[in-house]
């Protein structure tokens, strides 16, 4: 074959130098007239085909599927099954290089960066380039396992020895740590804990260690990823935990020895956020969070434990903020809440505040406008800019007893106009972070109650997908505005909307859009290996959106310019729109928009 095959688009830029020498020593190239068919549905397929010049229709017995042009490959599917379902003519004159089925099959099978292109779904394609990237990012210390980190030996003692000998044992092992059965249970000792014993609480160093043992133990093992231990030690508020291989104790990791292998931690900062005595401290901690974001991504941590993680801190600190700025008799009355992208739990970069409070009964207005006031002011403080929309605990509307939100529930399910829609949205994400964390299950359970029942309003309730068009046409091309494309309102809105209008319909408590997804695929609303290609498909739009925000490209965060994007990036991102479309045809059907 003639030198000029272009190997350096996708998906044969993933090919080695030999394995490219060997493609274009054994491709053909075609020619076909306006009309011709080069494949025809239900027969073998023989070749790759990839367009060199012309147009090559894809059909589904009338229907048109996709106009292809140069550059163009097909029939994936068919070289992978043998069979193609759809037939391929052409619509001008064409000419194509045709690569032999069993070369490509081969390179599939010895490449899997150039097979993952030849999978059928979205979730193997984005799996596959997460594979990749944690290869060429071999010192990436998030991808570390726990099992190659500094462990403190898994050095036993009996509860019933004394201070003493658990002191000596220390000594003897250089560690500061020693595990310690007590019948079934286990449970860790520090030198500290042996210190504190026998200096403040006087005991003898004769005394058993059993009373200064701390049993609840958090346990990781240790093939697990080093995000994982961050994320354990983050949540549970723990400076070491216990590493397993199967049921056997095998080390404890300590925060220190982590800190020494990442830079920055979050456990540090969750840390600082429980000791913080003054706004001044939780501003330094909020301004840690905000760094923790950038330091995860750069170790190629994925946006779904990003977000976690940075949640986590951030209701942390709010509710910190919280325990400081709420007088005691408020903190027993009142549930305070965050909605938006906080109360789903996916924030990465900061956005603007959207927090609430519930009173479960009224309180003193001197108090509760004093409160309002001063808790906004200090988030604002913290970084948390103030709501366009004034969605914060400053807003009466936002701040009131459950017998309001009660009445108001009723008022916006009888005359839902846009904003009343707006309200019911921004309340069903919210999350419970402080205070009477009770209420909200309850007050959430009636607003739940009282629309999922309501067939249209669940119908106009979901028609807002359809404000933004998906910017992908009707031959999967990504249809840019400006040499741009809107991220947030052609791909993350529509799955976050969409997915929420489901499960309210279907009366889930859960608020993450991810397990969303999965109550719908349970409920046998969505099919599973749909439900997948849509999780997978928001992984991959955040992840962009993120990694955009981080780099301040185009100016604004939701805006991803083409031309910034590798050639693997936009066919990603077609997948991923491609996706979204189905995703929108389903809601159209499911709510029949086309009553409206």
């Amino acid at each position: 074959m003639p030198n000029s095959f272009d190997a350096a688009n996708p998906p044969f830029d993933r090919l080695t130098e030999s394995e490219i020498e060997e493609l274009r020593e054994s491709v053909d190239i075609g020619y076909y007239r306006p009309g011709e068919d080069l494949i025809s549905a239900g027969q073998p397929v023989e070749s790759l085909y990839v367009i060199i010049k012309g147009e090559v229709e894809e059909r589904d017995d009338d229907e048109l599927v996709a106009l292809l042009g140069r550059n163009d490959f097909f029939d994936t599917r068919a070289v992978v099954q043998g069979v193609s379902k759809h037939d391929y003519r052409a619509r001008s004159e064409t000419l194509a290089y045709l690569a032999p089925k069993a070369l490509i099959q081969k390179l599939i099978a010895d490449n899997p960066r150039f097979g993952a292109f030849f999978y059928l779904d979205l979730s193997r394609k984005l799996e596959a380039m997460a594979r990749e990237e944690a290869e060429e990012r071999q010192g990436s210390l998030m991808r570390t396992r726990i099992r190659d980190l500094f462990l403190q030996p898994a050095e036993f003692i009996d509860a019933t020895d004394s201070i003493e000998t658990a002191g000596h044992r220390m000594r003897d092992i250089n560690s500061n740590t020693l595990l310690v059965r007590d019948g079934e249970r286990v449970g860790v000792v520090t030198g500290m804990n042996l210190s504190k014993a026998v200096i403040l609480h006087r005991m003898p160093i004769e005394a058993e260690v059993a009373p200064v043992v701390h049993f609840d133990l958090v346990a990781v093992e240790e093939d697990d990823f080093v995000f994982q231990a961050l994320l354990e030690m983050t949540k549970n508020n723990k400076r070491r935990i216990v590493v397993k291989r199967d049921a056997h104790y095998v080390g404890v990791l300590e925060d220190i020895d982590l800190l020494g292998f990442l830079a920055g931690n979050a456990q540090v900062v969750a840390g600082r956020i429980e000791r913080a005595k003054s706004r001044a401290d939780l501003a330094l901690a909020a301004q840690e969070i905000a760094e923790q974001v950038r330091t995860l991504r750069r170790q190629d941590v994925r946006v779904e434990v990003i977000s976690e993680i940075v949640s986590d801190l951030n209701r942390r600190l709010i509710s910190k903020t919280f325990a400081l700025v709420a007088p005691p008799d408020l903190r027993k009355r009142a549930c305070l809440i965050v909605m938006g992208s906080e109360g789903r739990g996916e924030q990465t970069v900061r956005t603007d505040q959207d927090n609430g409070l519930i009173l479960a009964e009224e309180v003193d207005q001197s108090m509760l406008d004093g409160f309002r006031a001063e808790f906004t002011a200090a988030l604002e403080e913290f970084g948390f800019p103030a709501c366009p929309g004034n969605v914060m605990v400053r807003n009466p509307f936002w701040s009131k007893t459950m017998d309001e939100y009660l009445a108001d529930f009723h008022r916006w399910v009888a005359a839902p106009d846009e904003k009343a829609m707006m309200n019911v949205a921004i309340f069903y994400d919210a999350a419970a972070v402080a205070g009477r964390v009770d209420l909200l299950p309850r007050v959430k359970d009636a607003l739940i109650d009282s629309v999922r029942s309501e067939k249209v309003y669940l119908a106009r309730f979901a028609h807002a997908v359809e404000a933004f068009e998906t910017p992908i046409g009707l031959f999967n091309n990504l249809i840019e505005k400006d040499g741009a494309l809107d991220l947030k309102k052609g791909g993350v809105f529509p799955i976050v909307h969409g997915v929420r209008s489901l499960a309210l319909e279907h009366g889930f408590a859960e608020t993450s859009t991810v397990e969303r997804i999965e109550r719908l695929v349970e409920a046998n609303v969505l099919r599973e290996d749909f439900g997948r290609d849509l999780k997978e498909a928001f992984h991959f739009l955040t992840t962009m959106r993120l990694d955009n925000q981080l780099a301040e490209r185009a100016g604004r965060e939701a805006v991803v310019r083409t031309a910034t994007l590798s050639s693997t990036q936009r066919d990603l991102l077609r997948e991923a729109f491609k996706v979204v479309k189905q995703f929108r045809d389903f809601l159209r059907r499911h709510y029949n928009f086309a009553m409206f």
